[in-house]
């Protein structure tokens, strides 16, 4: 966001940022640092804790104002400290108080790289049509060995997960996850199904990184997102960026009823949302018509490449900081 904040005449500044992971560090003594510089207003990013909302009661009765930017968590005692608070959707904005609802604004999190689409025109080459397996791809932060809510593949679908995995795994790494994996589990027809699952053809990890996402989203036919709602309830909370990365790639994507995909998806238009296995099996089977996934998929592309651009949702943040320096500020954060 830094560039399209110059654009807009604030000039941003780090004014702290944690060694490690730290969502509630201890950040005291930056007042003395503020007022040096000449900040004005101050944007805490994901951090939260004791001593962020004392220093935020600091800089409020020092005359700065303050905003909290966070994703997956509704904390009531930031919203309360700060002058605004951003939130990446719709329905994490209403899940807090409803006093507080004025202060919290929208923003959600921006396509990065949109210049990325698929070309649909040619079939692929040296395959017969009948033989051509759909491939599919779910993008995570996870090391995924099942897929969730469809468990084993259909036959005639092939699935990539780009996740946390080992980028060259030997085979004694393999073997110890597969011995550990086993042990978690309880019955013996888990861990049957285990490693059927295992030694399937159709599901292949790769290691996550920023180029090889995009390499095998565009390479894929659709992008799934399946979760497992009745045991991940920090879901209910998710942006809907891994939505958004796929649609503006240009794959239809089939994804659970995450809230804030629910209000992206256009079910049959540009996307379907499917709750059990079976409504999984009848959209990918429908999605094996190319004609039918390149009309979806241009269509979910159409839908979000603007309405989730970064310049739209720098816009929003930029109206955000007017509004308080129409409170009487200046314009520097």
């Amino acid at each position: 966001m830094f560039p399209y904040l110059r654009a807009a005449n604030y000039e941003p500044h780090i004014l702290f940022e944690p060694t490690g992971s730290a969502e509630m560090p201890d950040i005291s003594g930056l007042m003395e640092q503020i007022s040096n510089e000449g900040v004005e207003i101050v944007y805490f990013q994901k951090v939260r804790g004791p001593s962020v909302v004392k220093e935020a009661q600091k800089f409020s009765a020092a005359g700065v104002k303050t905003v909290y930017g966070v994703c997956d968590l509704v904390d009531n005692e930031m919203a309360r400290v700060t002058d605004a608070t951003i939130v990446v959707t719709e329905f994490l904005k209403g899940q807090y108080d409803p006093i507080y609802q004025l202060k919290i604004h929208v923003v959600h999190d921006g396509i990065e790289r949109p210049e990325f689409h698929k070309g649909f025109s040619r079939p692929r080459r040296n395959q017969r049509q009948k033989n051509q397996r759909l491939r599919a791809v779910l993008v995570t932060s996870s090391s995924l060995y099942q897929i969730p809510i469809i468990d084993t593949p259909p036959r005639f679908i092939d699935i990539t997960v780009v996740g946390h995995y080992p980028p060259n795994p030997s085979w004694l790494y393999a073997a110890k996850k597969t011995y550990w994996a086993l042990c978690s589990l309880e019955s013996h027809s888990e861990k049957l199904n285990y490693l059927t699952r295992l030694v399937n053809k159709g599901f292949k990890t790769v290691n996550w990184d920023i180029d090889t996402v995009y390499q095998m989203m565009l390479k894929a036919d659709v992008g799934i997102i399946p979760v497992n709602m009745n045991e991940a309830s920090q879901w209910q909370l998710s942006s809907e960026n891994r939505l958004t990365l796929n649609m503006g790639i240009g794959l239809p994507v089939i994804a659970s009823p995450v809230p804030s995909y629910k209000l992206v998806i256009e079910q049959g238009k540009n996307g379907y949302i499917a709750e059990t296995r079976d409504d999984w099996v009848k959209y990918l089977k429908e999605l094996s018509d190319p004609k039918l996934r390149e009309m979806m998929g241009q269509c979910a592309r159409y839908s979000v490449i603007n309405r989730f651009s970064k310049e739209e949702q720098a816009r929003k943040l930029v109206a955000v900081f007017d509004s308080l320096c129409a409170q009487g500020i200046g314009s520097s954060a």
